[in-house]
């Protein structure tokens, strides 16, 4: 009983002080992995495209921070980037914007305190849950065509899957770096994963539908772009038998960014507040 009195009084205080919150701003590159990037088995570097963010973060100790952020991104891929001739004259292509929500928490190894540059350095790793919003499309004709409304694998049509959701669930996880510049301001650098549950960030991840089903059901432009190997070796469009693979359904899309950050700690306020005025805090971590 007497060590975990002593515990809690070594504790409590530490984590009660050490409270204080930070806002900042990345800016970075993002990249995804899906059916238009081989298949689900190659990173196309060309394909890497900005990403920024905004995020609020509540460091609950030297150890804990709790964070909120959104995020704006945008992937892409295309067929031709590969060197499968299978895949390459599938010819399809595509390109989203991602809107993210996310919460997630960092663990500070070995901790981290910009207070009095007590703790000025620190890895960390984290994780979390996301909200995601994306909107492919792809170039047609010189237009870029918003792909899910067209169901290009027969979605809405009766006997077809309904159309999928163009809102994602994610997990995020990720490392990172920070570095304290002084009390008020923090840069870093992080790289991070998000795995999502939707194989339709690229509006592949089925079957072909029948060609006849398409025209009929979602008009002429959905059957287009369902099938693009025509622009490439005809014509006249190549009818694929209706139940071929399009893409790859064992498997859900990723998409993934890298940043730097920069930050500012909003330290008097509370009991922050209390310790810089008496100088006592510095102790705490």
């Amino acid at each position: 009983m007497r060590r975990l009195l002593f515990a809690l009084f070594i504790t409590v205080p530490s984590l009660l002080f050490a409270q204080h919150t930070e806002a900042g701003f990345l800016l970075g590159a993002s990249n995804y992995i899906g059916e238009l990037s081989n298949n689900q088995s190659t990173i196309y570097w060309q394909e890497t495209k900005p990403a920024i963010g905004f995020f609020g973060k509540y460091n609950l100790n030297s150890m804990l921070a709790i964070r909120g952020g959104l995020n704006y991104s945008r992937i892409s891929g295309k067929d031709s980037n590969s060197n499968n001739k299978s895949i390459s004259q599938r010819n399809l292509s595509v390109r989203t914007r991602l809107l993210e929500f996310s919460l997630t928490g960092e663990l500070n190894l070995p901790g981290y305190q910009p207070y009095g540059l007590a703790k000025p350095f620190s890895p960390f790793i984290f994780g979390g849950i996301a909200l995601t919003s994306f909107n492919p499309k792809a170039n047609y004709n010189d237009e870029w065509v918003a792909l899910q409304p067209l169901g290009t694998e027969g979605q809405g049509i009766s006997g077809y899957d309904s159309p999928y959701s163009k809102t994602t669930l994610a997990i995020p996880f990720g490392v990172g770096v920070k570095w304290a510049l002084n009390d008020a301001i923090n840069v870093g650098f992080e790289a991070g994963a998000r795995m999502t549950f939707t194989d339709y960030l690229d509006d592949v991840g089925g079957t072909y539908a029948d060609y006849g089903d398409l025209i009929s059901g979602n008009g002429e432009l959905a059957a287009a772009l369902s099938n693009r190997t025509g622009e490439l070796i005809a014509s006249d469009p190549v009818i694929v038998p209706a139940g071929t693979a399009r893409g790859d359904s064992s498997n859900n899309d990723w998409y993934f960014t890298a940043a730097f950050t920069i930050s500012y700690n909003f330290l008097d306020n509370g009991l922050v507040g209390i310790r810089r005025k008496t100088g006592k805090g510095k102790g705490c971590y």
